[in-house]
């Protein structure tokens, strides 16, 4: 079953295609409906969940009156306002991150580059769990594991059987910087390697500081693709927000700095192997 949070954003894309069939702006709906031009505008995106109410009165002004096709729609409409799995986590999931594993819970592809850690779902228990505890140093011991639980939940994604296709690319200080023991860092840059080897539909590239200046300097980001038509999001965060984007142009750009970050990196079977000559390192 799709996400809620997905769900959301193909009603949104339903009804923003329904409204332009009309010919009509979302300025001129909006002003019918007695709405704000921008609640209308969240409703499209599938920021915001939609309320029977609302998705009734759209279908009405765009003259969808068939009893079945009303009852349908209402129906997903009610779905993507379920909660997910994650929301059983509470507090140790900030409300500007539900979103993100909302989406990555349903793409079919997923391109990110990290120049600080592992990525979280190729994160090993034990090295998650020291990159949690130092990025929430006041936090309890039991919030923590929360975190943990969490962070482990999310990589079932890939264990799925139509798992997402995953290239990730890390910089070489991710490799270098020593979270935790020598012991940890060791089982996760041997975990990278294994899955990368025995995993196909997941690819990892380290990108050397030999490369200098690069394309994403000092920024992390991913993009995130789905099996529908209704496009891409391209997503990076701070310490305490984050910033999705599904604006054609944006989503592009992102994937052409991809694109050069892969031609600037070691490739595939050589990081591979690299990543197990530092594990080495580490012993």
């Amino acid at each position: 079953m799709d996400s809620p949070t997905v769900l959301r954003r193909r009603l949104g894309a339903e009804l923003g295609k329904l409204r332009m069939s009309r010919g009509a702006s979302a300025k001129d709906v909006a002003a019918a409906l007695g709405w704000s031009a921008s609640k209308l505008s969240r409703i499209e995106s599938g920021s915001v969940p939609l309320q029977d109410r609302d998705a009734a009165k759209l279908l009405g002004h765009y003259g969808v009156d068939d009893p079945t096709e009303v009852k349908q729609f209402i129906s997903l409409t009610r779905q993507s306002r379920q909660q997910g799995w994650w929301h059983a986590y509470g507090d140790a999931l900030p409300d500007w991150f539900r979103a993100y594993i909302g989406l990555e819970a349903d793409a079919t592809k997923i391109v990110t580059f990290q120049c600080e850690l592992v990525p979280g779902l190729l994160q090993t228990e034990s090295y998650a769990r020291q990159v949690i505890r130092a990025m929430n140093p006041t936090e309890s011991a039991d919030d923590i594991e929360r975190r943990v639980a969490l962070r482990m939940e999310r990589q079932q994604v890939l264990d799925r059987r139509e798992p997402p296709q995953l290239w990730a690319i890390i910089g070489e200080a991710v490799i270098r910087r020593q979270v935790g023991d020598p012991s940890t860092m060791r089982a996760q840059l041997d975990h990278l390697a294994d899955i990368a080897e025995t995993r196909a539909n997941i690819t990892i590239q380290v990108l050397p500081f030999s490369a200098g200046a690069h394309a994403a300097m000092g920024a992390s980001f991913s993009v995130l693709s789905f099996s529908d038509a209704h496009g891409s999001v391209a997503y990076s965060e701070v310490t305490t927000s984050s910033i999705y984007t599904e604006r054609k142009s944006e989503v592009v750009r992102h994937e052409e700095t991809f694109l050069r970050l892969m031609a600037s990196s070691v490739q595939p079977e050589r990081s591979v192997s690299w990543l197990r000559k530092v594990a080495e390192e580490y012993r």
